[in-house]
């Protein structure tokens, strides 16, 4: 019996194409960054009870601002943080202006009385860090807070609240030189309000045309989109997806934002750190979705960067190191068509086709984040339609053998286990 409305007559599909908009330079560039730093830091640090330690733990405003006495920055190294980021492959680096707590980590120049300028410090440590990023190579990102515990203005003056977060972004654009992009964070605390994002964006627009706009959607809301002008969606402590981009108004990035343990502010207490291999899986299926990883660090009370992040980063650069380097796959590669079982999966460059091969171990991964060892052996991938004539392990030059079928658009790659002392915790083969 056939279902109500069914009707025989043929067999075929029309599929009608939808184009993909072409994204603008600054998100191609973006794209390409592909890893970042995410700092937070700021009078919370001294607490080491994590960036929401005011509000949590219900710190009044008056004790609160107390913390400005002590707060002496006289551990924060601008060049040293620059190049641990660059030392750990990252090409880009967002640190906090203002978190929730109010306090800004620049001179804002008598906007409020809740800044630097007013601790021992007496230093416009903003200023200090887009200069040794540039030094470095690395490109600065400013992260905004537009949610405000300490200012009265957020409850009982909402344009002028308004006014002065958009006074605080244009002397961001305007005093610190070419700003790679602005990440605000906030809205969803107030998802039914008016955050005057036309009058925000205009700003940025007008002085740092180039500039990335991001607005968190909140950890709730994983891949979300926006505002018209925002650039990138994210995906806060949450796998990345593709994005289904067909037909949208405008090509937008993801980027996922992470952070080394369940904190973004230093938290003492907090022991569940992630271990380098857990960091460059997230990296490799960041990008399989085509979005950027930006990594977490919490410099402690005075803006030492802790040992073991700083280590497990290094870890993770030596990674990227032996896949490429700064100019290889991570960066470069685009997510293919190619499907592989599990967890494997291929990134693009021209011709090239890089296979990403996981759970290779003999034994069980204890690292890995959610994938099964499969250990050494054939690793199927569809819809491979590409010639290739020799397929090789990026990370030392073996040869793979591999059979293809062509017109079936499968192709079987022999993994070859990995030798005694090695252990790279995701395996990259390149074909061409």
């Amino acid at each position: 019996m056939k279902p109500d409305g069914y009707c025989r007559v043929s067999r075929e599909r029309t599929f009608v194409s939808v184009p993909i908009p072409t994204p603008a330079a600054r998100i191609t560039a973006f794209e390409s960054l592909a890893f970042g730093m995410f700092v937070h830091w700021g009078l919370y640090s001294q607490l080491g009870k994590g960036e929401w330690a005011m509000n949590l733990h219900q710190i009044p405003k008056d004790e609160y601002r107390k913390l400005m006495a002590t707060f002496t920055a006289q551990d924060f190294d601008a060049i040293e943080l620059a190049r641990t980021a660059r030392r750990a492959g990252m090409k880009y680096l967002t640190h906090t202006t203002r978190h929730h707590d109010g306090f800004s980590l620049y001179d804002t120049r008598g906007l409020s009385d809740l800044d630097i300028t007013h601790t021992p410090a007496g230093r416009d440590l903003i200023l200090e860090l887009v200069e040794a990023c540039r030094a470095e190579g690395i490109l600065p990102m400013l992260y905004c807070t537009t949610l405000d515990w300490s200012d009265p203005r957020f409850e009982s003056d909402w344009a002028a609240y308004h006014r002065y977060l958009q006074a605080s972004v244009e002397l961001l654009c305007t005093q610190y030189g070419k700003i790679g992009g602005f990440w605000f964070d906030g809205n969803w605390s107030r998802p039914e309000a008016d955050w005057h994002e036309d009058d925000l964006y205009r700003i940025i627009r007008r002085y740092q045309p180039e500039a990335i706009i991001i607005n968190n959607s909140g950890i709730d809301a994983m891949g979300r989109g926006g505002h018209p002008e925002v650039d990138s969606v994210t995906f806060e402590r949450g796998r990345p997806r593709p994005q289904d981009r067909q037909g949208a108004p405008k090509y937008v990035a993801s980027e996922m934002c992470h952070t080394m343990n369940f904190h973004w502010g230093v938290a003492t207490r907090d022991f569940n750190y992630l271990s380098p291999a857990h960091v460059i899986e997230e990296l490799c299926f960041a990008r399989r979705a085509g979005a950027n990883l930006l990594m977490n660090i919490g410099p402690e009370s005075q803006g030492k960067i802790p040992a073991f992040e700083s280590a497990a980063l290094a870890r993770v650069g030596d990674w990227i190191e032996i896949h490429g380097g700064r100019e290889g796959v991570l960066y470069h590669g685009r997510p293919s068509s190619v499907v592989g079982e599990g967890d494997d999966f291929a990134l693009q460059i021209g011709d090239e086709l890089y296979l990403f091969i996981t759970g290779l171990t003999a034994t069980g991964n204890t690292m890995a984040h959610d994938s099964a060892s499969r250990g050494p052996g054939p690793r199927t991938f569809s819809q491979v339609f590409g010639r290739y004539r020799e397929a090789i392990w990026l990370d030392s030059g073996e040869s793979l053998a591999f059979e293809h079928a062509l017109d079936d658009g499968l192709l079987m790659l022999n993994a070859t286990q990995y030798p005694y002392g090695t252990n790279t915790v995701v395996r990259v083969a390149r074909l061409r």
